[in-house]
């Protein structure tokens, strides 16, 4: 019997495997382009202490690679963070006032 299911099952967990390897690839791929970022972050401050680009130049360069490394950064912790529904704004207005069931008088005040 378990041999039966295993055989029929095969195809399924045969593209399941392929998805995991694909999701594995682009997380290293995700994980190497912060590291490749900052790197040249550290190139960048190496070459305008060296002299070789001007300030305006750098602060260029500089605003591209941190928002690219920001996106990453926030793009990770969206994947990591569970999602959440907004909670739904309640009704602005007057307070609605209970209607007595049929055949039951309200009860008065003594």
């Amino acid at each position: 019997m378990f041999l039966v299911d295993d055989i029929l099952l095969s195809p399924v967990k045969g593209v399941l495997w392929v998805f995991r390897e694909i999701h594995d690839a682009a997380q290293q791929e995700l994980a190497g382009e912060s590291e490749t970022i900052t790197a040249a972050l550290s190139e960048l401050y190496m070459r305008l202490e060296t002299g070789q680009i001007t300030e305006a130049e750098f602060d260029a360069q500089e605003k591209v690679l941190l928002d690219r490394l920001d996106r990453l950064q926030a793009e990770e912790q969206a994947a990591l963070a569970p999602e959440k529904k907004p909670a739904k704004p309640r009704p602005k207005g007057k307070p609605t006032r209970r209607k007595s069931p049929p055949g039951v008088k309200p009860a008065t005040l003594v």
